[in-house]
């Protein structure tokens, strides 16, 4: 089986793209999801979240209040690293057991959708790194539109990740989303054809 890391900044379209891969036969292994199921209520990764962070992140179903978590690890490196080190060996567990199981299920294609693909250096896990990509303003514009946040916010939470452009030096195919829906939509099919000529070879 053949496994895309697909990765991107905050708002850059990754998502987008995601979905468009799903359409055409891409098995998704989304990291945010996985992230969400292993912070449930009671979960284990849910009871150190709580005692490192305490009560106000809690909603009064007993789910984590992500908006005010991010609040939090957005302004704080510090927090942010002790929040990695509480989930992310978690989702890195459940990510490989998708991706097995993907591959049982017969799946060609599996994509490994993970905003931190490069930072935890899951791109070593892959085949190939599919990169997408905006330019400052437009992720700059989308991001405060999308959350519905302050300039200030939208600037730190961009600037709590590494840069797109660092990102670049790691792909092996840059999706461009600057422009329309088509385009990036020819883009991505025009990648994912060569990868199915690479598996008939």
């Amino acid at each position: 089986m053949y496994v895309i890391g697909l990765t991107g900044g905050i708002a850059s379209g990754k998502s987008t793209v995601s979905k468009m891969l799903g359409k055409l036969g891409a098995a998704i292994i989304d990291a945010d999801q996985l992230s969400r199921e292993v912070t449930l209520p009671g979960k284990p990764a849910w009871q150190e979240i709580i005692k490192r962070f305490g009560d106000g992140i809690i909603e009064p179903g007993g789910e984590i209040n992500r908006k005010r978590l991010g609040q939090i690890i957005f302004a704080d490196s510090q927090a942010r690293f002790d929040l990695e080190q509480i989930t992310h060996p978690r989702i890195e567990a459940e990510t490989m057991a998708a991706i097995i199981r993907a591959e049982q299920n017969g799946c060609t294609v599996a994509v490994l959708d993970a905003p931190l693909l490069i930072e935890v250096a899951w791109h070593h896990k892959t085949d190939s790194v599919w990169v997408v990509f905006v330019n400052e303003q437009t992720q700059l514009a989308r991001l405060k539109l999308r959350d519905n946040i302050s300039y200030e916010d939208a600037v730190a939470r961009i600037q709590a990740q590494m840069t797109l452009r660092e990102k670049l030096n790691y792909a092996d195919v840059i999706i461009d989303n600057n422009g329309t829906l088509e385009n990036t939509k020819a883009q991505v099919l025009a990648a994912w054809q060569r990868i199915k000529l690479l598996q008939q070879s």
